[in-house]
């Protein structure tokens, strides 16, 4: 399988249209800005879906991401994902479990990794990925990144220690809740430099596309990313929509929904993908917090950036975000996959901070639906649903309950993917539950960790300057 652009212009300095997925792997966005995208979905037909509901997690993973990366030996392959998916890493043989919370809805249970968040299924397995693929070619790779809170931590525990990769992430200073900052800033490999930038997460954002779009810059330092955009992590992440839905149905002629909480648009991407592949997904539903522009979209056709001082900071940081990285792949396929016309959108966006799709017949073809969720009915629905089921939900997969529970269907299992385990999160948890979240024993001791970070101004020069003299 090669992969395009999704504004045509090709990837590296030769600007070659397509590419294997190896390429894509180390390069980010491609030499036009644009995203990486294979040329088509693989299809999955009735045999295939048969042959894969009973496989393991690891075993299913396999299957999956052979079709994308069709240029690593299956050997090879196997092994890297038998290497990230065992019990000790994710707490269970299952490794992705499913639970009920009553009323029609389900919970994936993807929060179970090192550094507890969903983030870790897709960033493990990156993780190996990218020491196999620079022990192949000699290469060492800087990778530098931004995070509203779980990216970072799942990053970098991920890349800690590898052979050839020093990893930067950028975070907005005092944006995240203080477990996240501990996890990422009492981390004391020297191959990991946490930058504290002193603005919000979309101006770390804006410096990692700079730097990602300077292709001399690029190739002099070795500038890799893991942030969402990298396609290896949707892959990873399409794997579970398959395995939500063979724990969900008894055959594969039943349908089921997922709704996702959004903020970057990749986990939710990785189920449109699912679903182009011939997986029977009925809609897929976009939950947003107050930063709804995604929500916006999905309700009017109309996508509109809000600027820094229009992004809320809210209970739920990771979704704090106005300018969804992965978007741009999903827009791509509602235009037919038209990389001029998708060139030209992005020019309106950046022109005038905003576009409209005004024929929305797309919305009905794709089956997308979204909602949103405010602080008060984030607490509500911690409580609510520990009440109901005993579970106790961080507030970000709280925002994909509250709005599931509005778009349940007769006969049709509502999947919510989960964000991350409550304790990263514990100050929500005991407004809405006045207890504590329970926080797993090797992590009792993380807020009193040592803690070390460099304080940056939110400039792409600060940043630039930072990466030239420390990059490996």
């Amino acid at each position: 399988m090669n992969y395009l652009s999704t504004r045509g212009g090709g990837f590296g300095k030769g600007r070659t249209p397509l590419v294997p997925f190896l390429d894509i792997l180390l390069e980010g966005l491609a030499a036009d800005g644009g995203l990486a995208l294979p040329e088509a979905y693989p299809s999955i037909d009735r045999d295939t879906l048969d042959a894969w509901r009973y496989l393991t997690y690891p075993d299913l993973a396999f299957e999956v991401v052979r079709l994308f990366a069709t240029d690593i030996p299956a050997v090879d392959l196997r092994g890297l994902v038998l290497k990230t998916y065992t019990a000790d890493a994710f707490g269970s043989p299952e490794i992705v479990p499913v639970t009920s919370l009553g009323g029609g809805v389900r919970m994936l249970g993807l929060s179970n990794g090192p550094t507890l968040a969903f983030k870790d299924i897709a960033m493990q397995l990156l993780g190996n990925l990218f020491e196999y693929a620079l022990a192949k070619t000699g290469r060492r790779l800087n990778v530098v990144g931004a995070t509203s809170g779980d990216t970072g931590s799942a990053a970098e525990y991920a890349l800690r220690g590898k052979q050839g990769v020093a990893v930067f992430m950028l975070s907005p200073a005092g944006r995240m809740s203080p477990f996240q900052t501990a996890q990422m800033f009492s981390l004391q490999e020297p191959n990991i430099h946490n930058l504290a930038i002193d603005g919000v997460f979309d101006q770390c954002q804006d410096i990692v596309k700079a730097i990602s779009n300077d292709a001399s810059f690029k190739r002099a330092h070795a500038i890799g990313t893991v942030n969402s955009i990298n396609w290896a992590r949707i892959v990873a992440q399409v794997v579970y929509y398959f395995w939500g839905y063979f724990k969900s149905t008894s055959t594969n002629d039943e349908r089921v929904s997922f709704t996702v909480p959004s903020g970057n648009f990749g986990n939710i991407f990785a189920g449109h993908v699912a679903r182009e592949m011939g997986l029977p997904i009925d809609r897929l539903v976009c939950a947003t917090n107050e930063n709804d522009v995604l929500d916006e979209f999905f309700r009017t056709g109309v996508y509109r950036v809000r600027s820094s001082t229009e992004t809320v900071a809210t209970s739920t940081p990771s979704m704090d975000i106005s300018k969804a990285s992965n978007f741009e792949r999903l827009v791509f396929d509602l235009v037919d996959r038209d990389p001029a016309r998708l060139s030209a959108i992005w020019t309106t966006l950046e022109r005038d901070g905003r576009f409209e799709l005004a024929d929305r017949a797309w919305a009905a073809r794709f089956g997308f639906a979204s909602g949103k969720c405010s602080h008060a009915e984030r607490i509500a629905t911690i409580r609510s649903t520990y009440e109901s089921s005993g579970v106790v939900v961080d507030p970000h997969t709280a925002v994909a309950i509250k709005v599931a529970r509005e778009h349940v269907q007769d006969g049709v299992p509502m999947l919510v993917l989960e964000t991350a385990l409550p304790a990263k999160f514990n100050e929500t948890i005991r407004e809405a539950l006045g207890i504590d979240a329970p926080a797993p024993p090797r992590l009792e001791d993380l807020l009193d960790r040592p803690q070390r970070a460099t304080s940056l101004p939110p400039t792409l020069a600060a940043v630039r300057q930072y990466l030239v003299e420390h990059a490996s």
